[in-house]
C-alpha cells in the first residue's frame, strides 16, 4: 500500500466541497448537498458545544439543526473564504455568534418546525465514535476545548473511515480490522505472532503491513487537516493542536 498515492474519491466536508456548494450560482441542490456533508461530519462538535453552553439535549438538537440551516439560508458558505483562517476556528466563531444572537433575541425553539436537510435520527444513526474519551473530559472541559476535542475525533475518524474503505476495496478488510487499534500510536505490547496467527500470515508480514497502514493513515490524516486549512504551512500546527486536544482528554 503506497502511502504517497493519491487517495480515492471520497466525499467529505472540506474547503473544496464547501466552496463548490457556495459557488453553485443558485444551484440549491448542490448547496444543500454541501450542507448535508457539513452536518454529517461536524454535528458532534457543534452539538457538544451547544450542550456545554447549558442547553438541554433536546434544545441542543434543535439549535444544531438551526445553526446548519442558518449557514445555508444566510449564504454563509459563499462568505466562508479560506483566507480568513482555519475552517475549525471559523465554524466555532460562527456558532458562538449564532448562540449569542439566539440569547439576545430570546428566540423560542420550535420543535419539528424547520426544514431538515439531514434528519437528526440519521445523524444519530451514524457509527458511534470509536475514540476513547473519558467521562471526566466530557463532563469538565470548557465548551471551546470540548469543541476542539470533538473536532479532532471527527478528523481522525474521517481518516480511519477512508483507510477502511481503501482496505475493503482491495480485499484487506480483515487486515484493517486486526490492525486498526495499533494505527494511531506505537504499542510496545503488540504481538505480531498472535495477530499473524489470527490472519494466517507470518509475523513479519504483519509488521510490514502495520508499517504501511500507519504511513497511509498519517497521510490521510494530514490530507483531512489540509482540506480545512488553506495555508500548507499551518497544517503541522493544526495537527499538533488536534493531537494535543485528544491527548489532554485521554
Amino acid at each position: 500500500m503506497n502511502a504517497e498515492a493519491e487517495p480515492g474519491v471520497f466525499t467529505t466536508t472540506r474547503w473544496s466541497l464547501v466552496l463548490a456548494g457556495a459557488n453553485s450560482e443558485g444551484d440549491q441542490q448542490k448547496a444543500a448537498e454541501a450542507l448535508a456533508e457539513l452536518c454529517r461530519t461536524y454535528w458532534r462538535p457543534i452539538f457538544s458545544y451547544v450542550c456545554r453552553r447549558g442547553y438541554s439535549s433536546e434544545d441542543a438538537q434543535d439549535l444544531t439543526q438551526d445553526f446548519f440551516l442558518m449557514i445555508l439560508e444566510t449564504n454563509w458558505l459563499r462568505q466562508a473564504d479560506q483566507g480568513r483562517g482555519r475552517f475549525r476556528s471559523l465554524l466555532l466563531k460562527s456558532l458562538q455568534n449564532f448562540l449569542h444572537n439566539v440569547a439576545d433575541k430570546k428566540q423560542t425553539l420550535k420543535r419539528g418546525g424547520s426544514v431538515q436537510f439531514v434528519s437528526w435520527d440519521a445523524w444519530m444513526a451514524e457509527a458511534p465514535s470509536q475514540l476513547s474519551i473519558s467521562d471526566r473530559a466530557l463532563d469538565t472541559l470548557a465548551p471551546e476545548r470540548l469543541f476542539d476535542l470533538r473536532w479532532a475525533a471527527a478528523v481522525v475518524e474521517q481518516a480511519l473511515r477512508r483507510l477502511r474503505e481503501e482496505c475493503e476495496g482491495k480485499g484487506r478488510l480483515r487486515l484493517f480490522e486486526a490492525l486498526r487499534d495499533y494505527l494511531t500510536a506505537e504499542h510496545a505490547d503488540i504481538s505480531y505472532a498472535n495477530i499473524g496467527g489470527s490472519l494466517g500470515v507470518a509475523d513479519t508480514v504483519v509488521k510490514k503491513q502495520l508499517h504501511n497502514l500507519r504511513q497511509r493513515y498519517r497521510w490521510l490524516l494530514r490530507d483531512e487537516v489540509a482540506h480545512t486549512d488553506e495555508n500548507p504551512a499551518d497544517v503541522d500546527d493544526e495537527i499538533r493542536h488536534l493531537c494535543g486536544a485528544l491527548a489532554a482528554a485521554a
